[in-house]
């Protein structure tokens, strides 16, 4: 029973399923809950971080965040917070929203939208609004985020989306 309502509750929060053994990298424009059991004054349930990937947190000072997953961010608090202030904290990090991805060129609606979990090309176009008339099948480009260089790559209508990509479709 309690296995069947865990997938209903993941079902109906998917960015929660991506904290568990995620291999997805935190980055600027992601909002994340922090969770200290026990510790309501270390509780914060919306923090945004900033476009150097970073985040303030009591006692701990500036943490970069940026390129760590949700599992490793509970690590870093843990280790930062045992004996020195706690003598057996428990952190918990969940992402509650997700970096933006854009899409710009030949849609009816650029621009930058909330990434879900599971995102390809085609259901990145049908959020923008669907191709205008005179959008191209074949010139569809992405430049993914977490590219350092920023190359411009070629992409099919199958291809997934991750956050901070950004899509232009041409004439």
């Amino acid at each position: 029973c309690y296995a069947i309502l865990w997938g209903l509750w993941l079902a109906t929060h998917p960015a929660a399923a991506e904290t568990g053994a995620s291999t997805y990298q935190l980055g600027s424009g992601d909002v994340i809950s922090i969770k200290v059991y026990g510790e309501e004054e270390l509780n914060f349930e919306e923090v945004l971080l900033t476009e150097a990937g970073t985040m303030s947190f009591p006692f701990l000072g500036l943490i970069r965040v940026k390129g760590k997953t949700a599992n490793e961010l509970e690590d870093v608090i843990t280790l930062g917070l045992k004996d020195d202030y706690l003598l057996h904290p428990r952190v918990s990090v969940s992402i509650i929203n997700y970096r933006p991805f854009f899409v710009n060129g030949e849609v009816n609606t650029p621009g930058g939208f909330a990434y879900q979990p599971g995102l390809t090309l085609r259901k990145a176009i049908a959020i923008a609004g669907g191709l205008t008339e005179r959008a191209s099948r074949s010139k569809m480009f992405v430049i993914r985020d977490k590219d350092p260089g920023r190359q411009t790559q070629d992409i099919r209508m199958d291809s997934s989306i991750e956050p901070g990509d950004i899509v232009t479709i041409e004439q």
